[in-house]
């Protein structure tokens, strides 16, 4: 006869669920598996009130995660910068302006970009405007004009 046991997990466990999941498992699995490995814990009355605690922390953190990431995109949204480069005799750049370079200038520009993360196929080779993604977390984006203008 097998005897279960709830138990909590404490990181993602191939074949048997994510963390912070509570399931029911075979005892000796339990026991002589996962608890070892401390891949989870027995699912005590005072351990599932922290999941819960746990879990709407999580929540909490998401929501305001959110609104930073929206109240960002809206501060972004159409902004313009302009970044000087290096240019040769014929205009050509020496080196390219990347994503760096592009978060360093809205940086400057009081924009706090913690978790923005720029999308840029490849390097700005050429002088003049292009239009340029930042991606947020939660599928939010935002569009800003980038003009590469020569060093003076």
């Amino acid at each position: 006869m097998i005897i279960y046991m709830k138990i909590i997990l404490l990181k993602d466990v191939q074949k048997l669920g994510q963390k912070n999941e509570a399931k029911d498992v075979a005892d000796g699995y339990a026991r002589n598996f996962l608890f070892p490995r401390k891949l989870a814990i027995a699912a005590t009355e005072n351990a599932l009130k922290k999941l819960e605690l746990e879990r709407e922390q999580q929540k909490e953190l998401a929501e305001k995660e959110l609104e930073t990431a929206q109240a960002t995109v809206e501060k972004l949204e159409g902004a313009e910068i302009e970044i000087r480069a290096k240019v040769d005799k014929s205009k050509n750049l020496y080196a390219g302006i990347g994503a760096q370079q592009i978060i360093k200038a809205l940086n400057d520009k009081n924009f706090d970009l913690k978790n923005g993360r720029v999308k840029i196929e490849d390097q700005i080779k050429e002088l003049g405007e292009k239009e340029v993604v930042i991606e947020f977390p939660h599928g939010l984006e935002a569009k800003i004009r980038v003009t590469i203008a020569p060093e003076k």
